[in-house]
C-alpha cells in the first residue's frame, strides 16, 4: 500500500502570514492564541483580503451575536447542513466547535450522520428540519414551516437566524469544497 502524501490546505496560493494586511494578520494571530493553532480556513481565505473581511464579518454577525439560538444550536445547523453539502472541512471544524460548546463528545457525530436520531431535543430537531429544508430546497419553504418553528417556541427572528446561518454556510461549504480546503488535524480530537 502506498503512503499518502501530505495535501496542501487549499488548491489556491496561501499567503505568507507576514505578507498579509495588518488587520487580517492580527485577527489570525488572535485566533491562533486562543485555539493554539491557525484554522486553515483563515489561511485559505486570506488569499483574497477583501473577501476575507466580508466573509468573517458576516460569520461573526451570525455566529457571535446574542440570539434566541444558543451557540451550540448554531453549530448544530452548520454541522447538519454541511454534511448534506458534503463539506468535510465544515463538518470536521464545526463538529469540534459543537462538541466544545455542548460539552458532549458524541453530539457532532450524531448530528452529522443523522440529526433525527441524535440525542437532542425535539425543538432542536425542528430547527434542523427547517435548516435542512432551507439548505436543500429553500424554494419550497412555506408558512407551514414557520408555523412548525413557532410551535417549538422559535420567533421570526430565530427563523431569520436559522436561514442566515444555513445560507452563509452554503456559501462556505461551496468555497471549502471547490478550493479543496483541508481541515486541520487538531480539529479531530477537540472536545472528545
Amino acid at each position: 500500500m502506498s503512503e499518502l502524501k501530505e495535501q496542501p490546505i487549499s488548491r489556491f496560493p496561501v499567503p505568507d502570514l507576514n505578507a498579509l494586511p495588518e488587520d487580517i494578520r492580527d485577527r489570525i494571530l488572535k485566533v491562533q492564541e486562543k485555539s493554539g493553532f491557525i484554522p486553515n480556513v483563515f489561511l485559505a481565505l486570506a488569499h483574497r483580503p477583501d473577501e476575507f473581511r466580508a466573509f468573517f464579518a458576516y460569520h461573526d454577525a451570525l455566529m457571535e451575536k446574542d440570539s434566541g439560538l444558543s451557540k451550540g444550536e448554531r453549530e448544530m445547523i452548520v454541522v447538519a447542513t454541511s454534511n448534506l453539502n458534503q463539506c468535510q472541512y465544515c463538518v470536521v471544524a464545526h463538529g469540534a466547535i459543537l462538541r466544545i460548546r455542548e460539552k458532549n463528545p458524541l453530539i457532532a457525530d450524531q448530528v452529522a450522520v443523522n440529526y433525527r436520531k441524535a440525542d437532542i431535543t425535539d425543538r432542536q430537531k425542528a430547527m434542523l428540519d427547517f435548516a435542512v429544508k432551507v439548505s436543500q430546497s429553500a424554494y419550497a419553504v412555506s408558512d407551514d414551516d414557520y408555523a412548525r418553528l413557532h410551535a417549538h417556541g422559535f420567533t421570526d427572528e430565530d427563523a431569520w437566524d436559522i436561514v442566515g446561518i444555513t445560507a452563509f454556510f452554503g456559501l462556505s461549504n461551496r468555497m471549502a469544497n471547490a478550493t479543496s480546503m483541508r481541515a486541520n488535524p487538531e480539529f479531530y480530537s477537540l472536545g472528545r
